[in-house]
């Protein structure tokens, strides 16, 4: 039985993203989004605090993000969360939880980060939904 992992993130990207290869040959993109949250604390004083959450897309969404995604975009992630968990060469153990995205939305570019892309969004989003039509849901 498959239990429920499924996480929601809108924020901006920290840094442009990085794309790299695997050796099997697939593509995958790592980007980190921050999140603002404001609370109070006492007499109209506010605090804020922000979330950072590191994300990997796969394949074509992983090169669609490499190409339309920089420094500064908003975006919205869906995806479940993944732990990696391994030892160093000291034999310390480490573990880091990251979002593996299943669908990202591109918001709308600022003056402050907006530049040329070779693909619209709304070309980005048909291209997206073809291609979830064409694969198999188990």
């Amino acid at each position: 039985m498959n239990h429920l992992n499924s996480i929601l993130v809108e924020g901006n990207l920290v840094r442009d993203p990085n794309l790299r290869g695997t050796p099997s040959g697939n593509q995958v993109c790592d980007f980190t989004v921050a999140t603002n949250r404001s609370y109070k604390v006492a007499d109209q004083k506010y605090e804020n605090e922000v979330s950072y959450f590191d994300v990997e897309a796969w394949s074509r969404l992983g090169a669609a993000c490499a190409q339309n995604l920089k420094k500064g975009r908003g975006v919205r992630v869906v995806g479940r969360l993944k732990q990696d968990r391994w030892t160093d060469t000291e034999g310390k153990p480490h573990a880091r939880v990251k979002i593996v995205a299943e669908h990202i939305e591109f918001k709308p570019m600022t003056k402050a980060n907006k530049e040329e892309t070779s693909k619209s969004d709304e070309t980005f989003i048909e291209e997206a939904k073809r291609s979830e039509a064409s694969m198999a849901v188990f």
